[in-house]
Order: structure tokens, then C-alpha cells, then sequence
């Protein structure tokens, strides 16, 4: 009798145990650079996060019906996060691209916005098509962009060999050191830039050009997983395509931007 009423207890221990477990391994962590990168994502004055990526992750769990866990992650170290499964998303402003693919699988798209250039309102620069600002122009002058992006990729193929491409770990540092006159030019994403432009700190900047279409910026935005989380990834593009078909996608889309951010280019 005992035996068996021992038997029971270590079943019942068991079975809640798996129950924690699996309770455990149903949250997804969404990892997100642990920087400022407003609209996308930022804290507010109360610490919490906010954003469009951070109102459309809600929006995409919510479809899944999966409890998900925001986890912020240095830039640098985010794709090795996931490897090393500290997270299970990266959610992040990543764009797309045949590199990342290598290492990383992606979802479909989830936005798209181009590249843009800004500088001191006095700096005066020439423009030309094939690279948003002209080579001869940027003939010894301070690139400013953040590590490990495609505008950092794109910086140095066009200008590297004339320019200084000066890399930050956030892009808020990049910022920064054009506001001080450390840089001639910094190059990023146009809506975070805009967004910046539009701030006190950068009212004595503006913007210079879009960056022009180029493959290395990759094929938008998209929600980075593991390669064999082949389940995951089709989860989570059948719940991009259901926000965009019920109208909560665009609903998210108006409370940030007066443009398609899925598509167009701000402008």
C-alpha cells in the first residue's frame, strides 16, 4: 500500500514537473536590440518597451496563440543568441539578407523602408544616383553607421575606399557623434533617422538623400529563427498574413507612420 501510494506521489511529481516544463517551453522570447530605436521600439518613462515591432509582436502572438516574453539583446550578439537559443525570434529591425540567410532563417517580410543619409543642415553635399551621395564628395570624410547592419555593409562598399566608415555599437552613439561634428554623415534606417531628425537633439540636422536600391540592403524586414524551426517560421508567416488580411496590421501602421511602412518608402 505504501509502495503503491509512493508510486502515485512520484507520478503526480512527474506529471506536474513535464506540465511546468512544457508550460516553460510554450513562451516564445522575442529578442530586441537593448537600445532606443523609436518608432520600432523603445521604453517609455515607465521602463516598458513600446513601438510598432514591439505592438506587432503582440499582435503576431496573439494570432498564434502563444505567451510571448520580450528579451532585449545586445546588436552584436543577437544572431548568437539564437543560436545558442537564449532567444527563439529575433524581432528586431533585421533585414533580410543572403548573408543572414547562411546562418539564420527568416520569415516573410514584416516591413521595408530604405536607407537614409543625414547631415548638418550647413553641410552642403552632391548627389548622385547610384550611390544617394556622391564618391567624390565623401573623399575624406567620417561615415558614421551602426555595426553589423546592411548600412554598414553598404558604407563600405560604396565609399570605403575614400571615406572613413566609423562604426557604433548603438546607433544612438552614431547619432550622437554627428550632433558633435565627430562625423560628416550618417547612414541608417530613414524612418528611425526621421524620427531622430524630428527630435530637440537633431534640429540642426537634415536629410541629405535616400540611399538608392541596392541588394545588399536584402529584401525588407523579417523575424530571424532558427534554421531547423521550420514549424515556427510557418506559424509565424501565417500570422503576419492574417494581421495584414484582418486589418490589424494597418490599424498598427496608422498609429506610427502616415505611410505604408510595409512597402513604400517614407518619404
Amino acid at each position: 500500500m505504501k509502495k503503491q501510494f509512493f508510486a502515485s506521489l512520484l507520478a503526480g511529481a512527474v506529471l506536474a514537473f513535464a506540465g511546468v516544463a512544457a508550460h516553460a517551453q510554450d513562451t516564445l522570447k522575442f529578442g530586441v536590440a537593448d537600445e532606443p530605436y523609436p518608432p520600432f521600439s523603445s521604453k517609455d518613462a515607465s521602463g516598458k518597451w513600446v513601438g510598432f515591432e514591439v505592438d506587432l509582436m503582440d499582435a503576431l502572438c496573439a494570432q498564434m496563440k502563444a505567451k510571448c516574453e520580450l528579451v532585449p539583446v545586445a546588436w552584436e550578439g543577437i544572431i548568437p543568441a539564437l543560436q545558442e537559443k537564449k532567444i527563439d525570434v529575433i524581432f528586431s529591425s533585421m533585414s533580410i539578407t543572403e548573408k543572414r540567410k547562411q546562418v539564420i532563417d527568416f520569415s516573410d517580410k514584416y516591413y521595408q523602408t530604405p536607407g537614409m543619409f543625414i547631415g548638418a543642415k550647413a553641410t552642403k553635399v552632391d548627389l548622385c544616383p547610384e550611390t544617394g551621395i556622391c564618391k567624390d564628395w565623401m573623399k575624406g570624410k567620417v561615415i558614421g553607421v551602426q555595426v553589423s547592419t546592411t548600412h554598414a555593409a553598404y558604407a563600405q562598399k560604396a565609399f570605403g575606399d575614400v571615406a572613413e566608415i566609423k562604426t557604433y555599437d548603438k546607433q544612438d552613439n552614431a547619432n550622437a557623434d554627428l550632433v558633435a561634428g565627430r562625423l560628416d554623415i550618417a547612414l541608417a534606417d530613414s524612418v528611425a533617422l526621421l524620427d531622430f531628425l524630428n527630435s530637440d537633439q537633431g534640429k540642426d540636422l537634415e536629410k541629405k538623400a535616400l540611399a538608392p536600391a541596392d541588394p545588399i540592403f536584402g529584401e525588407g524586414v523579417g523575424a530571424g529563427v532558427r534554421k531547423e524551426d521550420t514549424a515556427l517560421r510557418q506559424k509565424i508567416n501565417a500570422a503576419i498574413k492574417a494581421v495584414r488580411d484582418d486589418g490589424t496590421y494597418k490599424k498598427l501602421n496608422d498609429k506610427y507612420f502616415n505611410f505604408d511602412v510595409y512597402g513604400a518608402p517614407a518619404s
